[in-house]
């Protein structure tokens, strides 16, 4: 039956009512809103992640119970996980399906802090609906309250109005009528999208109302597609038609839109390099004649090379952070940026000539007023010849050789045995740059580097939630996790999730002792290396390896540790046939075996004074590098 079938007479609907709680009326309101997704009819809303305490289990956690069955309930372990794992639930789901996160009042909500900031700087739809203090105040202090003398309706909750797309708190019960259905019109704004946040005072969510009927009838909902005003669309083919030099940037909005295939089409058509950004990984196959590789500070040379030489370039669907920008010191001063964003505020930036629509209507605008245009045939060639050499050059580093391994040897040993359908997903540390310049993507929208909040402990929970989505289409795929062990050990408690849910991952744990990557930005900066690899922290008296297999093996995973590359490749093929989460740990090189080509210039704070000469030799190098900055322009 189709779910937007009304169930009542019209003229019922406009009078009757249905007595429920807040929380019931939450519940019952999120259980029938629903997308159609390549032709099948879903929830829009595939579930959530939960922890209970006496902020949230007596009223909503009986209203989720009645809901178990259409919006299963996974019990997290830490609430800030929870909201790493709906986050990349939602990526995965290409922002067209979201995930909740309850949580109890008090340190239970704060610890969704986090998770409500990496949703919102990488532009992912995440509903929270957490537990906050009594409406009516009468309990005053209450337990886990924090009391602000002058000010008694501020607190914890107001925290998540800097992180949020959508915040609001419930004082009545009636304000549900309005702030759910912006909540969910928000998160589902290709332009606005982020994460809403829901305060719920603990009585409040008991307290009962008589809801017209209507309000829970179910609702079908269509991702919007922003026309492109013609106005723009000229400006931005006057500048592409004259172009001796274009390129394309690639960003995540590209695979949002579901512009992949027209974006390919497009290249193809006019002859254009693609580069892409982190968020845009696995735009195209790294095999594309056409892919001349990822750009920026993690980037190659290949991209940055042709960055840096090209007049005019288009920018689909990327917010331009300084990673994919050299802190804007990637591209020549007088090159020309087009801006092809459904927000403004991206398609704006630097000056660059907007053209505010969704990128697979702009291009498709942009293609059919650009007519038989195609790149200077010599241009297109120095960028193909640049990504032979940087994919010469990757083949290189992710060899085997002897001595101990390298992150870029442990990813070219899994990318070998990884099929298309396979996912990839990393975060903060050394391994999003490592990941993003040496992975070569075998199948479309395949890799999830979170590098917009640059999030340590998002890489297993994101897994998770990476995982419960890959298991609604593709449940013979993979989702492989690479981790340090610094984020493993900050939060790993979603290895116990994977085997508590049956959602398998393989976690792939590379143990180079400590914070090896911000120790090798210490001496790039000229500084000591100082309390980031175990082994240089003064506190320590004797350091310590942890014991990774056994603890992951406490929590029922799989695991084993290995010494060698070969070893690696043979634990993944096991890992990959086995019935459950596996981990498999390598101890890989603190100091050598880094990828030392295709990073962009980028603007780190350094002491302009220093009794240290080589702090002051290192500030005049990256100061260097600022005469190629772009200044708002």
């Amino acid at each position: 039956m189709d779910p937007t079938t009304t169930s009542l007479p019209l003229g019922d609907l406009k009078t009757a009512t249905l007595r429920m709680t807040v929380a019931q009326a939450i519940v019952t309101f999120l259980a029938n809103q629903f997308i159609e997704i390549d032709g099948h009819v879903q929830r829009v809303c595939a579930g959530g992640f939960g922890i209970f305490g006496h902020g949230n289990a007596p009223s909503l956690g009986e209203a989720l119970y009645a809901a178990r069955d259409k919006l299963p309930l996974y019990r997290g372990q830490n609430e800030q996980s929870m909201g790493f794992a709906a986050a990349a639930y939602a990526k995965a789901q290409l922002r067209r399906r979201f995930m909740f996160c309850t949580a109890s009042a008090g340190p239970g909500t704060a610890n969704l802090l986090t998770a409500a900031a990496l949703a919102h700087a990488n532009r992912l739809p995440m509903l929270m609906l957490c537990g906050d203090n009594f409406a009516t105040r009468l309990p005053d202090p209450v337990l886990q309250q924090l009391e602000h003398f002058g000010n008694p309706a501020f607190g914890v909750t107001d925290a998540f109005r800097a992180v949020c797309r959508y915040w609001d708190r419930i004082t009545h019960p009636a304000q549900i009528l309005n702030s759910l259905p912006a909540a969910l019109n928000t998160m589902l704004d290709p332009a606005d999208c982020g994460p809403a946040f829901l305060a719920l005072p603990q009585d409040l969510q008991g307290w009962a109302y008589d809801y017209p009927a209507a309000f829970f009838e179910p609702r079908m909902h269509r991702i919007r597609r922003p026309a492109p005003d013609p106005v723009e669309v000229a400006a931005a083919v006057s500048l592409l038609s004259a172009a001796k030099r274009p390129l394309i940037i690639a960003g995540g909005g590209v695979q949002y839109s579901g512009a992949v295939t027209g974006l390919t089409a497009f290249a193809e058509r006019h002859a254009i390099p693609v580069v892409e950004t982190i968020a845009g990984r696995a735009n195209m196959l790294w095999d594309h004649p056409l892919n001349i590789g990822p750009l920026g500070v993690t980037g190659s040379d290949s991209a940055n090379t042709v960055a840096a030489s090209a007049d005019v370039i288009l920018a689909v669907g990327t917010r331009l952070q300084d990673f994919t920008t050299g802190s804007w010191a990637a591209f020549a001063l007088d090159s020309r940026i087009i801006s092809l964003n459904a927000a403004r505020h991206d398609a704006c930036k630097h000056l660059s000539q907007p053209l505010v629509c969704d990128a697979r209507a702009g291009l498709a605008a942009l293609d059919s007023a650009l007519g038989q245009y195609r790149a200077p045939t010599n241009w297109l060639a120095l960028a193909q010849a640049e990504r032979q050499n940087w994919n010469a050059y990757v083949a290189h580093n992710v060899a085997s050789r002897n001595g101990l391994p390298s992150y870029a040897q442990a990813i070219g040993a899994v990318n070998a045995l990884c099929t298309p359908q396979d996912r990839i997903v990393t975060a903060a540390g050394g391994l999003p740059a490592e990941v993003t310049a040496n992975w070569r993507s075998l199948g479309i929208g395949t890799v999830d580097v979170e590098f917009g909040f640059s999030c340590m402990g998002y890489e297993i929970a994101g897994g998770w939630g990476a995982r419960i989505a890959q298991a609604e289409t593709q449940p013979d795929a993979q989702t492989v996790v690479f981790v340090g062990d610094g984020s493993y050990l900050l939060m790993n408690s979603d290895i116990y999730s994977s085997v508590l849910s049956g959602h398998k991952l393989i976690v792939l744990v590379l143990d180079n002792g400590g914070f090896a990557v911000i120790n090798k930005l210490q001496k790039n900066t000229g500084n000591a290396s100082f309390n980031t690899l175990f082994a240089d922290c003064p506190t320590i008296a004797a350091p310590f390896g942890v014991d990774f297999t056994a603890h992951a093996r406490a929590m029922g995973a799989i695991a084993e540790e290995v010494a060698s590359v070969d070893e690696f490749g043979a634990a993944f093929a096991r890992a990959k046939i086995a019935d459950r989460t596996c981990v498999i740990v390598m101890k890989v090189d603190a100091h050598e075996g880094w990828t030392d080509q295709g990073h962009a210039w980028w603007e780190v704070g350094t002491p302009e004074v220093s009794t240290r000469e080589a702090i002051g030799t290192a500030r005049a190098k990256i100061e260097a590098g600022r005469a190629n900055q772009r200044r708002g322009l």
